[in-house]
């Protein structure tokens, strides 16, 4: 009997501590997924300014790109991870549950509509792209805390 109590005992304390370090993980993956966001804009800005010459299938893979972050977004702010990591999340994530799950929601929307538009031309990408970067915008403004 001592040796099962011992060993529920320390799989109760890796079960704390793995999720102490998954939530400075969630933190980690959250923060990783924007900076690819931002790599992924990089290419559709300067292109929808016209300060690129645009080209279809790097706007496309950019637009998968971020697609597919946000396909996952909404997952990596679980409770408990609303500090640490250098965070920028805002609280209102969690005391506004619904509102940033929708935003996420409308997030998801635009990028698939952005990469299933497949934009051939600018006069295509532009609405599509200008779709999504405001999306991106309002999102920021009410649920990020902005840079020093």
């Amino acid at each position: 009997m001592p040796f099962r109590q011992s060993t529920i005992a320390a799989m109760i304390v890796a079960a704390t501590a793995a999720t102490a370090v998954a939530q400075d993980d969630v933190i980690e993956q959250r923060q990783q997924l924007m900076k690819d966001n931002g790599q992924a804009m990089r290419v559709l800005v300067p292109m929808a300014r016209g300060q690129a010459e645009y080209d279809a299938e790097a706007a496309l893979a950019a637009f998968v790109s971020i697609r597919d972050s946000a396909l996952v977004f909404g997952d990596l702010f679980p409770e408990g991870s609303e500090t640490g990591g250098d965070t920028r999340a805002k609280p209102e994530i969690w005391s506004d549950r619904e509102g940033f799950d929708a935003a996420v929601a409308a997030f998801i929307d635009d990028t698939e509509a952005a990469v299933a538009a497949a934009p051939a031309d600018l006069d295509a990408f532009r609405p599509v792209f200008g779709a999504m970067a405001q999306n991106c915008g309002d999102c920021h403004e009410v649920y990020q805390v902005p840079e020093d």
